[in-house]
């Protein structure tokens, strides 16, 4: 990742495509590989809840981040100028997950920086719980994460809930999820 790969991994819900949310021709990679619209946005995975304020503008507690994540969850908040501008350069918003799987949290962590994460599927096809599921994709990408089955059922599928939380004092589930 620190060299500007881009890779499939598991996490808790599917297995995903990652790379550095800093790096701009990873980012550009990761939509190439995906065929994916440059308009639809990506969200960013963290290792843990004190780095969702270094990256967005919270608004709501720590303690409420707490009870959220780690788990199946994106929350969506305004993202500050440090986050790369070309992530999403289309909204002031950015997803945030903190995956309850320890190997991408860990990944975050050594690399310092939120990691951008997205379902490992072409767009629009379902998501993946086997990394036979996306084997159409394995040789664009540098290195892939074995996790085993990831789910045994098309509500494995969903990936996670997805909530506006941009807005002191509102919320928005975009998207039901896990």
């Amino acid at each position: 990742l620190l060299s500007g790969g881009v890779i499939a991994v598991p996490t808790d819900t599917i297995y995903g495509i990652a790379a550095l949310s800093q790096n701009v021709d990873a980012i550009n990679r990761i939509y190439d590989i995906k065929q994916r619209n440059s308009l639809k946005p990506i969200a960013v995975s963290v290792g843990e809840v004190e780095d969702i304020f270094r990256w967005s503008k919270v608004t709501v507690s720590k303690e409420f981040l707490n009870e959220l994540l780690p788990g199946p969850v994106t929350v969506v908040m305004e993202r500050k100028p440090e986050l790369n501008p070309q992530l999403n350069p289309d909204t002031n918003l950015i997803g945030i997950r903190i995956p309850d799987h320890n190997f991408i949290r860990q990944i975050s962590r050594l690399c310092g920086q939120p990691i951008a994460l997205t379902s490992a599927n072409i767009s629009s096809n379902r998501s993946t719980l086997a990394i036979k599921e996306f084997e159409d994709l394995w040789p664009n990408l540098d290195l892939i994460v074995d996790g085993g089955m990831l789910g045994n059922c098309q509500a494995s599928r969903l990936g996670s809930t997805v909530v506006d939380l941009s807005l002191v004092g509102k919320y928005d589930i975009i998207r039901q999820g896990r």
